[in-house]
């Protein structure tokens, strides 16, 4: 990690109160919160909305699980992918999907839910931009309130990404790399 994990003893009254929230709810201060500690108050607001989006959105889980990986692989974020691809795969998108969205290539979900979420997600990632058809599509089956979730979700996971990345944070050595075409925290070239 490119800075240095905060010990416990150095941490203001502040930081201490919101490290003590978080492994209170999450079992530990691990991965992006080591870096977010150093701005407590970014912290304690970055983790509330994660723990909304993770534990409480309108979105069934397997699609909070699958914005999740859909942002990380946008990002390229491999401390993302590697904490949560098993748990997308037990909530019930396909293995092969997952695979297919780490090599970049176009996934088949089997069902038309997964698909729309999946399209309307790469969509705005992607272009900016959801095509009239794709956003028709999406809010037939999400709702409003499903829709405004899953762009809350997109938007989190890509701040996520973009630490993870940013502060070269724990690329877990005992995992095997996601993408074939990251290696640490670079592109391969051909």
């Amino acid at each position: 990690m490119r800075l240095p994990v905060i010990d416990p003893d150095d941490m203001t009254p502040r930081q201490r109160e919101v490290a003590e929230r978080i492994s209170g709810r999450r079992g530990a201060v691990r991965g992006p919160f080591r870096v977010w500690l150093n701005s407590p108050e970014l912290c304690d607001r970055v983790e509330s909305l994660g723990a909304f989006l993770r534990f409480e959105s309108s979105l069934p889980l397997r699609l909070r699980e699958l914005s999740l990986l859909i942002a990380a692989r946008h990002f390229d974020a491999q401390y993302s992918w590697n904490a949560h691809w098993e748990k997308a795969v037990s909530e019930g998108i396909p293995a092969e999907a997952v695979r297919a969205i780490a090599e970049r290539r176009e996934p088949e979900f089997g069902n038309e839910e997964d698909e729309v979420f999946y399209r309307f997600s790469v969509e705005i990632l992607e272009n900016h931009f959801v095509s009239e058809e794709t956003f028709r599509r999406a809010h037939a089956i999400f709702g409003s309130r499903g829709l405004v979730d899953a762009v809350g979700s997109l938007g989190n996971f890509s701040m996520l990404g973009m630490c993870l990345n940013a502060f070269e944070v724990d690329l877990q050595a005992d995992r095997e790399p996601p993408f074939p075409d990251i290696r640490g925290y670079a592109r391969v070239t051909e």
